[in-house]
């Protein structure tokens, strides 16, 4: 029997055994690709990180990217943890963190109505950390998530030891108009964060993104990008958001700077215990006060052990 290619049945039975095939293609291709493309995520979640603390700005010019990224991650990245709302290590993976979601838990509790909805909320956080050795200089490096004016913008900033001073950082977005919005993922305007800080008169005061912030005489400030108003605002209050999250941890170091007890351990005296402490699980990270020396073997998420002094 001739089959009839002009008929209804015909055209419906071929329609459905293509896209058949090419929904089989696609979900094939994607299932093989997975592995890789979560690999670059991670890859360019590491080079966020290391360029946060300004390294790695040569990668660029490397032969092998992604292996001089890792190497370079797991010489400098020498410990992550996750905290909870009172600035304590909670379990957790902070590389996996996602942060979309901490964000809405986030916007959560500045919407709340009352202090016990607003607390409940914040027992939710699940707050990363990353901690950063350049030599003898420990940084911590923290994240930031929001919205901006056409898709999510996001960052992270890295804290010199006295939990003040901003020593680098780095922005993204998803849809900013280039030239305008866009500029944020540009180094003209984030390493105007370098050197800026954190507190005014013992108080935290985040970072104001104006027109005619970074003057020299405004230590909390930058300048706004030109024409790109509402993406320099959105920055602002995420920056903000995100780090008045962060405040518990950030008293906690503070008051543990030149503390006996500021590696975790009562042994740090005037000349330093010169005793190893493993800090794997507790996420505690040396103390830089100028009375204490403690020497600590870390760990990073991939496991790579590293000491620091």
């Amino acid at each position: 029997m001739k089959l009839n290619t002009n008929s209804n049945i015909y055209t419906i039975f071929y329609t459905t055994i293509l896209v058949v095939i090419v929904a089989g293609v696609l979900a094939f291709a994607s299932t093989a690709l997975k592995p890789k493309q979560q690999e670059n995520i991670a890859l360019e979640k590491m080079q966020s990180l290391l360029r946060a603390a300004r390294l790695g700005e040569d990668v660029s010019a490397q032969k092998n990217k992604s292996e001089y990224i890792k190497a370079l991650y797991s010489e400098h990245m020498t410990n992550d943890f996750v905290l909870d709302y009172e600035g304590k290590v909670i379990e957790g993976e902070a590389f996996e963190i996602d942060l979309q979601a901490q964000y809405s838990i986030i916007k959560q509790i500045a919407s709340a109505k009352t202090p016990e909805t607003a607390r409940a909320f914040r027992k939710q956080l699940q707050l990363p950390v990353f901690v950063c050795t350049i030599g003898e200089k420990v940084l911590n490096i923290f994240p930031c998530y929001g919205a901006g004016l056409w898709g999510p913008i996001w960052g992270y900033i890295a804290v010199e030891d006295d939990f003040e001073t901003i020593y680098g950082a780095v922005f993204d977005h998803k849809g900013e108009t280039p030239g305008l919005g866009a500029e944020i993922a540009h180094a003209p305007f984030y390493n105007q964060f370098v050197g800026k800080k954190l507190s005014l008169e013992g108080a935290f005061k985040s970072i104001s993104i104006i027109k005619g912030g970074g003057q020299a005489d405004n230590p909390n400030g930058v300048d706004a990008i030109s024409g790109g108003t509402i993406t320099s605002q959105s920055l602002e209050q995420a920056i903000a958001m995100w780090l008045d999250e962060y405040q518990a941890y950030f008293n906690i170091k503070r008051a543990a700077i030149g503390s006996k007890e500021c590696c975790g351990e009562d042994c740090c005296g005037e000349e330093g215990c010169g005793e190893e402490h493993d800090h794997d699980q507790d996420g505690k990270v040396p103390c830089n006060g100028e009375n204490c020396s403690c020497k600590t073997g870390i760990r990073n998420h991939n496991g790579h052990e590293h000491q620091t002094k």
